[in-house]
């Protein structure tokens, strides 16, 4: 998760001033292509009746150090040594896994928090994969507040078979910021790629929606990722999809996570106030994924879930490794086999990795 990225209005206006003649931000199309990529050695895989798929936020790779941008740390600029000794924890967990597509969030390409390792292309020739489709949600030449720099960080769909007609489809503008904020902050998006497996095609679909709104803005990105599946699924198309929707299932226990998400600083429920930290506290929203579960097939199904919470929890805040809710999520219009939640890989990331055994259509 990101936040409070942008904290000096003043260095926002004077970025201004020195790159008023190029847009210092993309501010992306409502559709667009994707950025394709390849792997340097293509190792061609034939059609399968099953097909393993994996969703993990990866944190740009940067494991559990602690981070000014989605916990309570004040680093900005990591050494590119950390960023690779995170990105091959990862690669040795997905190529201990195998599966076939990967849907990763919060990859960084080139962007100077992370030493401009473009991972698209290093987790494909690091792991087993052929092919990656790549959507930023957060391009700029420069953001000059606490030093961050060049940014660009997105969704990446990875696969063993070529991803042709990659798109990627703008979600909403966050509607609780005023413009200037706005302008620099993320842009919410979803990746869809046709998968070229021979005789069997069918598509897969990342997203990674919004974490800190205070509005409406995330049931728009449920309904807007929930739109895109519902269009594949009119077509007759098959689909896997998922991604981490920064949303609880609609049956799960707790509802506040104020204290678990404070930093020494910060101070919630306390004398009196019931102040909620953006992006901790779920009860207004609690229904929201339910039209996902009732129209689509969840890997990990609600019923599972209630039974085993604890078993299924994808997520812990900064470098707090013990787990306390699920965010992160796979579906498809068909039918799934072993759905699996990876907490064994609690360190790897702030999130924990979801596969499932897709049966193609």
């Amino acid at each position: 998760m990101v936040k409070h990225l942008i904290k000096n209005i003043s260095l926002i206006y004077l970025g201004l001033m020195l790159y008023s003649c190029d847009p210092l931000v993309n501010e992306f199309n409502d559709v667009e292509n994707a950025v394709m990529y390849r792997a340097k050695s293509i190792a061609e895989a034939g059609a399968r009746d099953t097909v393993k798929v994996m969703t993990w936020n990866i944190r740009f790779g940067v494991a559990r150090l602690s981070f000014f941008g989605d916990g309570c740390g004040d680093r900005v600029i990591l050494k590119k040594s950390e960023v690779y000794e995170g990105l091959e924890g990862l690669a040795a967990k997905i190529k201990l896994e195998n599966p076939d597509i990967l849907l990763l969030q919060e990859v960084d390409v080139q962007s100077k928090k992370t030493g401009y390792i473009d991972q698209a292309q290093w987790f494909l020739d690091n792991t087993d994969f052929n092919y990656g489709a790549y959507g930023s949600m957060w391009e700029s030449q420069v953001i000059l507040a606490d030093g961050l720099g060049r940014v660009n960080t997105g969704n990446l769909i990875l696969s063993k078979w070529e991803l042709v007609n990659a798109e990627r489809y703008q979600l909403a503008l966050r509607g609780d910021q005023d413009g200037l904020t706005q302008y620099f902050y993320l842009r919410r998006n979803v990746i869809k790629a046709k998968v070229n497996m021979p005789g069997k095609p069918f598509y897969a679909v990342n997203t990674h929606l919004t974490a800190f709104a205070t509005d409406d803005t995330k049931q728009k990105h449920i309904d807007g990722f929930k739109s895109i599946l519902d269009g594949l699924l009119a077509e007759g198309k098959g689909f896997v999809a998922g991604g981490d929707l920064n949303e609880i299932p609609p049956n799960a226990l707790k509802l506040d996570y104020c204290l678990e998400d404070q930093c020494e600083s910060e101070s919630y429920h306390s004398e009196g106030k019931y102040e909620h930290k953006e992006g901790a506290y779920f009860a207004p929203e609690i229904t929201w994924l339910s039209p996902l579960y009732k129209t689509y097939r969840p890997a990990i199904s609600l019923n599972e879930y209630g039974t085993y919470e604890t078993k299924h929890f994808t997520h812990s805040p900064d470098d707090k490794l013990t787990l306390d809710r699920k965010l992160d999520y796979l579906w498809t219009n068909t039918k799934w086999l072993e759905g699996k939640t990876h907490q064994e890989a609690t360190t790897l990331s702030d999130h924990i990795p979801v596969s499932a055994k897709w049966v193609v259509k």
